[in-house]
């Protein structure tokens, strides 16, 4: 009965928190990735064992470390070392099964709506970031036992987040590393 059920289709739904390891990439920050977390809900619409659509809806935070040019790039910055932005992330992956129902690839879309910013950074650097970042997605999903699930996924940012006249650009760049559970 469970297998004439999924092949017409099932809804699950799920909670995921992991790391957010991520880095802002441009002139004026220093490289490297910082460690954070990302949390939130995801369903998904399975069409076949082999297809489905998962969207989801996750809190994340991303940090980064001004470099020596950010005071060259955005002189009303001088003052900001540690810059912290929330996110809340849309995205829209694509799960294709990879040599049975467990294990999937996960590509798609995402756009992050800037929820809060620090402080600091709302005070003195509100007018230097856009609210909105739109990014490309791609990573793997395995099924574990008892709902239990592990992910892994890299998140490259496609627009550019300044929002400072300058012609400089910075990109958000995400590794998420995440386990959930699917009830």
């Amino acid at each position: 009965m469970t297998a004439g059920a999924y092949a017409q289709g099932s809804v699950r739904f799920g909670v995921k928190a992991g790391a957010n390891l991520n880095k802002l990439d441009g002139k004026g920050y220093k490289d490297g990735f910082n460690f954070n977390y990302h949390l939130g809900p995801y369903v998904q619409l399975n069409f076949s064992d082999r297809f489905g659509i998962q969207p989801e809806l996750i809190f994340s935070q991303s940090t980064a470390k001004s470099g020596e040019q950010f005071s060259d790039i955005y002189p009303d910055g001088k003052d900001l070392k540690n810059i912290k932005l929330n996110y809340l992330s849309i995205p829209i992956l694509a799960n294709i099964g990879l040599g049975g129902e467990h294990f999937k690839l996960q590509v798609g879309p995402q756009y992050g709506i800037a929820v809060s910013k620090d402080k600091t950074l709302f005070e003195n650097g509100k007018d230097a970031f856009k609210s909105g970042d739109f990014s490309a997605v791609a990573g793997l999903w395995l099924d574990l036992p008892f709902g239990l699930n592990v992910s892994g996924r890299y998140i490259i940012g496609l627009s550019n987040i300044s929002d400072l006249p300058e012609e400089e650009k910075w990109h958000n760049q995400a590794i998420q590393l995440g386990v959930g559970y699917t009830f």
